[in-house]
């Protein structure tokens, strides 16, 4: 049994970043001891966590691939648990497949060695519903083959393995939580890493037509934000060293009836502009959250109301 969350000190990496910043903030309304949040400020934003800092979170900009930046926050501070949010985007590893697959998995090793050696007791990983590839089977199950399309998920499948095999190793107390497609506040959606969700929330209130890549049939679990969170937060006290579980709403939903229904909210009734299929696009997925129904009791934001909420918040961005 896990020591209570309210009782510890927590390092988020990636603790900057869109799920790393709103994990930061349940923590605090938790009522943790004390938040460390460090993030490269690759893509995550300092602005992400004023209200958290305001709040006593510690920021720090660093960069766990690097040796001091851990070497630092372990002998600074006495640090519980790690919730490792740390990665680069997905569309990244087309622009830089090598450091994409690299920082997904040079940031978890150096993490586990700390657990190794005893300084702090439980990691929880973030992988991601891209190490699966595209269903072989549906809904897919913690047991759907692994099978990535992309460095970036090829980093984050390596990253499971290490997890999984330092806890055969080594007895550590280390899971993982894999998140389907997220979406929410505080989402990037700017330049080539933009996410589909705010991408198109943003072309839409600057009067530009949507864009579909390809025939717009491929298929996504999306979750808000704030729910997977909550989840993994509630996962901690369960979840058995070495096991993993899909956070996902098990409601699939394809690219166009995504897109018709952002449309529909915002009242947009004009083109949607049709581009060429991307290179290595998962086709299908529609999760499995049986395993997570029996763990926990999680709560799922309708798509609607979350869209809604989303919306809003970019509005008001603007």
């Amino acid at each position: 049994m896990r020591d209570s969350l309210t009782n510890q000190t927590i390092l988020v990496t990636g603790g900057a970043g869109f799920i790393g910043s709103h994990l930061v903030d349940q923590l605090i309304q938790l009522g943790v001891k004390q938040v460390i949040a460090v993030d490269n400020l690759f893509l995550g934003k300092e602005a992400n966590l004023t209200e958290a800092i305001n709040h006593g979170c510690i920021f720090l900009q660093g960069d766990i691939e690097v040796a001091a930046t851990l070497s630092f926050l372990f002998n600074e501070y006495s640090i519980d648990t790690v919730f490792n949010c740390a990665t680069k985007a997905l569309n990244y590893s087309f622009i830089n497949p090598a450091d994409a697959y690299q920082t997904n998995t040079n940031g978890v090793i150096n993490l586990l060695e700390y657990l190794r050696q005893g300084q702090y007791k439980t990691l929880c990983h973030f992988s991601t519903s891209e190490v699966y590839g595209t269903a072989v089977y549906e809904p897919m199950d913690e047991q759907h083959p692994r099978n990535p399309t992309t460095t970036y998920a090829a980093g984050k499948a390596a990253a499971d393995l290490a997890v999984e095999a330092y806890v055969r190793m080594f007895d550590l107390d280390a899971f993982i939580v894999r998140p389907f497609n997220n979406y929410g506040p505080r989402q990037n959606y700017q330049g080539q890493l933009a996410s589909i969700i705010p991408l198109t929330i943003t072309r839409l209130l600057a009067g530009e037509a949507p864009e579909i890549h390809g025939t717009g049939e491929q298929s996504r679990d999306f979750i808000y934000v704030n729910d997977t969170v909550s989840a993994i937060t509630q996962l901690y006290d369960v979840l058995p060293a070495g096991d993993s579980v899909n956070i996902a709403t098990q409601n699939q939903l394809s690219i166009k009836a995504l897109i018709t229904e952002l449309c529909e909210q915002m009242d947009y009734h004009g083109e949607i502009i049709t581009k060429p299929a991307r290179p290595a696009d998962v086709t299908a997925h529609n999760a499995s959250n049986q395993k997570l129904y029996r763990l926990i009791n999680p709560s799922i934001t309708p798509l609607k109301k979350g869209l809604a909420k989303t919306i809003e918040w970019y509005t008001l961005l603007e």
